[in-house]
């Protein structure tokens, strides 16, 4: 079992940032600025691909989980992003991507494939972070515990809730069904889903076909028009809300 090495730390816009590695896997903490110690529940999330830990989506959600809910947050660079080295088979995959995209082919082929290797290597190590986060005394052994990923942050998300019974409710959405749906039946936990009805990538078949999969008895569908990077911003609102509720606080007003 790996522990949490704590490699800096910092204080802005009402929390508490702390930068550590889980096996060597860089992560970051996000805590309330109020109190850092203070015992709450805890929040995973994913980025999307081709972001990293701390991107703007990142932390602006962690901002409305911290501040406004005043819970822990933490998030992993995926493998091949933010801090982790790419290997051979990154590169070729990423390459492939682009190629695809100049000839104006299809990128699902080679999102769903890569996606999931990805989440065959950061399933195990967001375990391991789980464990590691649930040894300090602000968040232990027993409190409740969300996700939140979107794109590739579903692919790793789906495959890990549905392997990890202390989650309490998760936030997924915008990928295919295609290495997804079966792992979905074994979610039980309560849902929020997220698809663009005009999504030039994902075909809103495919994503009603992977909500649908979901073994949950509560589970909420959120469709918005608009192409697949106009996601509304008030869903971020949506999501933190709903985790709320299933985790156990109250959302108070940002500034």
């Amino acid at each position: 079992m790996h522990s949490l090495q704590v490699t800096s730390e910092s204080s802005s816009n009402g929390m508490v940032e702390r930068d550590f590695t889980v096996g060597g896997v860089p992560g970051v903490l996000w805590s309330p600025a109020s109190d850092p110690a203070g015992r709450a529940p805890l929040v995973l999330m994913a980025h999307g691909g081709g972001t990293h830990r701390k991107h703007p989506s990142m932390s602006g959600r962690a901002r409305l989980l911290v501040a406004g809910c005043g819970f822990h947050v933490a998030v992993l660079d995926a493998p091949g992003h933010g801090d982790r080295p790419r290997t051979a088979h990154d590169e070729a995959e990423v390459a492939a991507l682009f190629a695809a995209r100049a000839a104006g082919e299809p990128e699902g082929p080679i999102v769903v494939r890569y996606n999931d290797h990805l989440a065959e290597l950061a399933v195990p190590e967001y375990r391991a972070m789980l464990d590691a986060l649930q040894e300090l005394p602000e968040i232990g052994p027993d409190g409740p515990v969300g996700f939140w990923g979107i794109n590739m942050g579903t692919a790793i998300g789906i495959p890990f809730v549905a392997v990890e019974p202390r989650i309490t409710a998760a936030v997924f959405g915008q990928h295919w069904p295609d290495a997804l749906a079966e792992k979905a039946k074994q979610i039980t936990v309560p849902v929020e889903f997220d698809l663009q009805w005009d999504d030039e990538h994902i075909p809103r078949e495919a994503g009603l076909a992977l909500f649908d999969a979901f073994a949950s008895k509560e589970k909420s569908l959120h469709v918005n028009s608009g192409r697949h990077k106009e996601l509304p911003r008030f869903e971020a609102d949506s999501a933190a809300r709903f985790l709320a509720r299933h985790l156990g606080r109250t959302v108070t007003a940002q500034a």
